[in-house]
This record gives C-alpha cells, structure tokens and sequence, in this order.
C-alpha cells in the first residue's frame, strides 16, 4: 500500500536544500504512530505489519545458523579445543549484551530501519547517515557471500550425490548465485509475507535436520549407544585460546539486529521484538554450543581441524553415514538461502528508512501499490549483491559486514545511553534493559573491542565505507537534522 512518499519531503524533514529540516520532538509527527498491524503516518500508512513472532524468530535464526555450525567447528577446535564451547557461548553473551538494548529501543521506535533509525535519534543525522549506508552497503556484501556459499554447498551435494562431473564444465557458483539472487529478491518484491514464508519454511526444516543430528550426537557422545568418545583435555591451549576464538567465532551472531531492521513490519512489536531477538540469540547459541561438543566428541580436535571448514559434514557422516552427510549439505543449502534472504529483506529497509529521512534521495522510499513494498530499495539491494556473485571474492566482503556491524553495535548500545541521560518525552519503551547502565555500557565495550581482532584489510575497507558516507551525508544531506539527542551531530 502507498506510504504517501512518492517524492517532495519526507514527513518531519525537508529535503537538502530547502532549509533547516529540523524534525519534530514527537516521534508522531515525523514518523507516525506504531499500531499493531500498520504504522499510520500522517499521510497514510507505511509498510504492513504482517511478520508474527514466529517470522522474527525465523530472521533472526536464520541469519545467523550458518557459519557457527558449517564453517566453524573445524577452525574453532582447531584454536581452543573443546573450549571453544566456551568461546561459542561467550559470543552468545556479549551478542545478548547488544541484543537488550537494541529490543527496548526497537520497543520505542518499532519503525523500519532498526539501527539506522535508533542511533540516527539518539545521535543525530551524521552517525544515522554513517551507520544507515553502512548497514545497507554490509548488508549487501554479506548477502552475496551466503549466496556465494549456497552455491558451493550445492556444488559439495552433486559431488556426494557422484553427480558433479555433469555438469563440471558449467560455471555454477555464478550462475546458481546470482539466480537465487534474482529469485530472492523478487520474491521480496511481491510481498513480505512471501518472503516470510520462504523463511519460516526453511528455517523450519533447517531446525529439524540440525536437531536430528545434534540429538543423535550427543546420545552417541555420551555414550548410549556404546561408541567410545575421544578422549581429550577440555582447555589444551590454556584459557586465552577461548576469548581469542570468541573473537573469530563471533561473526555467527551478526544477524539478531536484522529483526530490528524490519520492526516496522513486526506486528505486536512491543511484545515481539524483544522475544524475537532475544529467542534467537538463545537458541542459536545453544545450537552452536552442542555442536562444537558433539563434534570434538566424534573426532578430537586435532583430527577435527585438519578437515577444515567442511568438518561438519566429516562429523555427520561418522554419525549417520552417507545419508548424515547428504542430509547435513542439504541443511548447509537451507542455512545460506535463509541468511541470504534476511539480508536482502533487511538491506532494502535500511535504505527505505535512509530515504524516508530524506539522506538518500526520496525516490527510494517509494512503495510498489499493489504489493505494499519498497520496490526501488529492493532494486538497489539485489542488484549490486548479484552483481558481486558475478565478479566473485566475497570473502574480504564478508568481514567487512562484519567490521560494520559490529560498529553499529555499538553504537546501538551508545543510543540507548544518549536516549536515557536525556529522556525525550515520546521515549517510552515497553521494555527496558535489565542492568542500565552495565549491560549497554558492557555490550559497547566488547562490540568495539572485537574489531580490533579483524584483518586488518576489512578493517581499511570498512574505515573508507564510513568515510564515503560521512562525504555523502555532507555533500547531499548536511541540512537534515533528525530529533534526539544531538540534532546537529
């Protein structure tokens, strides 16, 4: 349905150029009120809230079962031991220390955006535009390194099935990647809610096949069915080795915040997004935690690490045999579309909330009046990301998301404190942080401290991806002020 903002200025700002552009102290002026199925603007409504409890719970898992479980186990062990157990569940913790504030300030401003829009209110227009670009550009990246990585996984199922040597001579990786690519982002074109089925769907079959695996594993590990477990000192590489892997393993949990992202679309967002988030980091951190102790279980982590990143797949055939390890690709294929396709759903809103503030041209924002959904963001979210599928290398890209979101952490967690000291009237979240001012201050600290652990390429790309940005906002949008704490950043 139409959000009234086919061009001109965007309520609550004008556009570059046209003077001041101060928005209102009420978040209703500038941005409508939440209700539980729509969020009515003055002008009409923007995006439908057709995403339930169960479709947040499916982005939020789904972005993140992927890497902790079909890439890292090998690498973890490799650096920790059977410790790195402990590595996966601290990454669940500091993951959590970010995910309570993001939920209250979601619970306050359940608009879409999320990050964007949260930090962009509580630190004004220049940190908005930095984080907003920054998370659509990451976004991006990590959207076509999971089709990249669906690609390959479905190249590593023809090879199980014997079948790969058909079609050897055809460039698969590309053509798989950008197909899905398109798929997926037409899909999203045609309606949320098809895009939240594909997720709700995948996520479930996803889940199911995980637990057939990890519940056998760990009968088998404990030693119910009689096998012997390798035996192994829990902490061979002292306890350091578990905070330096926390660090490596810690991209598994960037994908909470995509809930956030779409909270415009959440219904009930006061209950819902806190559980969605919260729920996810849980179970994905349970997940990760069992699997890295059923497989140290299976193998032992030297012989663990020498399989590399396809260790999982080594760990369900010593299981279950050649239908484990089949079984196990197939959830490698459903973990990578389902992150893929949240990235790209998320991606697009981030760029819809950029231009409904009007730091990125107004035409972006425009709503398709058929399907009720942001036609040109989602344009300009699938088609660079195929575009990268095509050239390729997605690695460097991958971490580089990584650098940014972690950034945008916190960030996250420095919002909430700027909203708190300065206690805007229209503030009022249905539920606040356990914990203030620990656990924002905590999840800010250990946010910034893990960039420094990246490479330090991801860490030079992600530095110019800011400062092109902040060049940006400054030629296009240095007009624009947006209501918070500081509204001339």
């Amino acid at each position: 349905m139409s959000d009234g903002n086919d061009g001109g200025s965007v309520l609550g700002v004008d556009p570059p150029g046209d003077g001041a552009g101060v928005g209102s102290s009420d978040p209703a002026v500038d941005v409508g009120d939440a209700a539980d199925e729509v969020t009515v603007l003055e002008s009409g409504t923007e995006l439908e809230r057709t995403i339930g409890l169960r479709g947040g719970l499916a982005i939020g898992i789904g972005t993140m079962v992927g890497a902790g479980i079909f890439v890292f186990p090998g690498l973890a062990a490799g650096q920790a031991g059977p410790a790195a157990a402990l590595s996966f569940a601290l990454g669940a913790v500091i993951a959590l220390l970010v995910a309570l504030p993001t939920s209250e300030l979601a619970t306050a401003m359940p608009k879409s955006g999320g990050a964007y829009y949260f930090i962009s209110r509580g630190m004004g227009s220049v940190f908005g535009a930095v984080v907003g670009i920054g998370l659509w550009l990451g976004l991006v990246f990590a959207s076509a390194f999971y089709l990249v990585g669906f690609a390959q996984y479905a190249l590593a199922v023809l090879a199980e099935l014997g079948a790969a040597s058909m079609v050897s001579d055809l460039p698969l990786v590309a053509v798989l990647g950008v197909g899905f690519g398109i798929v997926l982002t037409a899909l999203s074109m045609f309606g949320t809610e098809n895009a939240t089925k594909l997720q709700n769907g995948i996520v479930s079959l996803l889940l199911g096949i995980l637990l057939v695996f990890l519940v056998y594993g760990s009968l088998d590990t404990l030693g119910l069915f009689g096998r012997q477990t390798v035996p192994e000192e829990f902490m061979p590489f002292g306890t350091l080795s578990i905070f330096t892997t926390a660090a490596l393993v810690f991209t598994s949990y960037l994908g909470f915040a995509q809930v956030a992202t779409v909270a415009g679309e959440i219904t009930k967002p006061g209950r819902n997004l806190p559980l969605a988030m919260v729920g996810s980091v849980v179970v994905v951190g349970v997940l990760y935690v069992v699997t890295i102790l059923v497989s140290t279980g299976a193998f032992g982590s030297a012989r663990l690490a020498s399989f590399g990143e396809t260790a999982i797949v080594e760990v369900a055939r010593s299981y279950l045999g050649f239908p484990g390890a089949v079984a196990i690709l197939v959830a490698g294929l459903f973990a990578t579309v389902s992150s893929a396709n949240a990235s790209i759903l998320s991606s697009s809103r981030a760029l819809y909330a950029l231009s409904r503030d009007a730091l990125v041209p107004p035409q972006l924002a425009r709503i398709n009046l058929r399907y009720g959904t942001p036609h040109v963001a989602l344009a300009l979210v699938g088609g660079p990301t195929v575009v990268l599928v095509a050239v390729g290398r997605t690695e460097v890209l991958a971490e580089v998301a990584s650098f940014l979101h972690l950034v945008t952490y916190g960030l996250i967690c420095v919002a909430l404190v700027a909203l708190r000291r300065s206690n805007p009237a229209w503030y009022d979240p249905s539920f606040r942080v356990p914990g203030y001012p620990v656990v924002p201050v905590l999840g800010a600290l250990a946010s910034f401290s893990l960039v420094a652990f990246m490479q330090p390429l991801s860490q030079a790309v992600g530095v110019v991806v800011a400062l092109a940005a902040l060049a940006w906002y400054f030629v296009y949008a240095r007009d624009v002020r947006l209501k918070g704490v500081s509204t001339d950043a």
